[in-house]
C-alpha cells in the first residue's frame, strides 16, 4: 500500500476528483455525499469508497454515495458546517478537531494519554468511544461506532533529535490551530506556533519553526523529510478519525438502510486500521531511506510535566468527570 504524492498534488491543485460507485439501472432513492480531506489513494479514501460500493450493492441501488476526497467540499470547518446543516451526509473528521464542537468528542486525542495501539483500540472500542458518541449526539452529530486510524503523532526537528524534555525547551514547533495541541506543547516548555498545514513546509524550509508534529504518513506525503532529518517517536497524541453525519438526517432513514450503512462503515473502519498499520511501517522504511533518523523516548517525564503544569486538570474540567473516568480506565491515573 502506498500513497502517491502526485495524487495529493493534483487534488490540492483543485482538479475535480469525485469517486463514485457502480450504479444499478434503477434510480437511487437516496443520493448521498461523503467528504474527506485525504487524497484518493489514502486508506481513509479507498476504504470509504469500498464501503459505498457495498452499501450500493446491498441496497440494490437504493443508496448511492458519491465520495469527495482531498477537501473538495471545503476544509474541516466548512464540512462540519455542511453536516450540521444537513447538506453533507458523511464527513471524515479527526477526533481532535471535533473537540471544537464538544471537548468530550475527542478524549482519544489527549496528550500522552494512550501509549500504544493495544491501549487505544480498547479505549475507543469501549468506554472512550461511547463517551465520544454521546457527546456528539448532544450536538446533533451521529458518529459511527468504529474509529478509523490516521496514526500516532510524532515530533520532528530539523537539526537534532528530541530525546528528553530538555530538548523540547524553547523549541518553535508548529501545531494545528487547536487548543488541545497548543496548550500541551506550551506546558512542555516548547514555543508552539499555530498555523495551517498548507503553510508548514515553507515554514520548516525557512526555519520560521524548528519542527512539527504529525503522523508519519503526513510527514512522508508532504515531503517534510527534505527539511526535517530527525523524528522522535513520541506518540504524544493518537489521531483517530470519525465518520460523522447529521443525527436527525441519519435517523430519518429507513431502519434497514441505517443498518446496511452502519454495518459497512464499521467494517470498513476495521479494514482501514489494518491498511494503516501496513502503510505506516512502509512509510517509516521510506523515510529512513531518505536519511531520516528515528529515536524512541521515555514518555513518563512528559506525562509528569503535563500533570504539574495543569494540562490534565484543565482538560478534565472541560470534559467532565464521566469522560475523565473513561480515559483513566485505559490510560491510568493522569490528574
Amino acid at each position: 500500500m502506498s500513497i502517491q504524492r502526485r495524487t495529493l498534488l493534483a487534488a490540492s491543485a483543485g482538479a475535480p476528483f469525485v469517486l463514485t460507485v457502480p450504479r444499478h439501472a434503477r434510480a437511487a432513492e437516496f443520493n448521498m455525499k461523503w467528504g474527506c480531506f485525504a487524497p484518493p489513494d489514502h486508506p481513509l479514501s479507498t476504504n470509504a469508497v469500498e464501503a459505498a460500493r457495498k452499501i450500493n450493492a446491498e441496497t440494490k441501488g437504493r443508496v448511492e454515495i458519491n465520495y469527495f476526497p482531498s477537501s473538495q467540499l471545503g476544509g474541516d470547518t466548512d464540512m462540519l458546517a455542511q453536516v450540521r446543516a444537513g447538506a453533507l451526509d458523511f464527513y471524515t473528521t479527526s477526533a481532535s478537531f471535533m473537540t471544537t464542537l464538544n471537548p468530550s468528542v475527542g478524549p482519544s486525542a489527549l496528550g500522552f494519554a494512550f501509549k500504544d495501539y493495544a491501549t487505544i483500540w480498547k479505549a475507543v472500542d469501549g468506554d472512550v468511544g461511547q463517551v465520544a458518541r454521546r457527546a456528539a449526539a448532544a450536538a446533533n452529530i451521529h458518529i459511527f461506532e468504529k474509529f478509523w486510524d490516521l496514526g500516532f503523532r510524532t515530533v520532528s526537528h530539523g537539526s537534532k533529535p528530541v530525546s528528553t524534555l530538555a530538548d523540547m525547551q524553547g523549541m518553535k514547533i508548529r501545531v494545528p490551530v487547536l487548543p488541545m495541541f497548543f496548550n500541551m506543547f506550551k506546558a512542555l516548555g516548547a514555543a508552539p506556533v499555530s498555523m495551517n498545514f498548507s503553510e508548514l513546509y515553507t515554514s520548516l524550509q525557512t526555519k520560521l519553526v524548528d519542527g512539527q508534529e504529525n503522523p508519519l504518513v503526513n510527514v512522508f506525503t508532504a515531503k517534510f523529510y527534505e527539511v526535517q532529518k530527525f523524528i522522535s517517536l513520541t506518540n504524544h497524541c493518537w489521531e483517530g478519525m470519525l465518520i460523522a453525519s447529521n443525527r436527525n438526517r441519519f435517523n430519518s432513514l429507513p431502519a434497514d438502510i441505517q443498518e446496511v450503512i452502519t454495518r459497512n462503515i464499521n467494517a470498513a473502519a476495521l479494514k482501514e486500521r489494518e491498511d494503516m498499520s501496513k502503510l505506516t511501517a512502509d512509510v517509516r522504511t521510506k523515510l529512513e531511506a531518505q536519511g531520516v533518523k528515528f529515536n524512541e523516548i521515555d514518555i513518563a517525564p512528559f506525562r509528569e510535566r503535563l500533570k504539574q503544569a495543569g494540562y490534565y486538570k484543565e482538560w478534565r474540567g472541560k470534559m467532565g468527570d464521566e469522560t475523565w473516568a473513561a480515559i483513566e480506565k485505559y490510560a491510568g491515573s493522569l490528574s
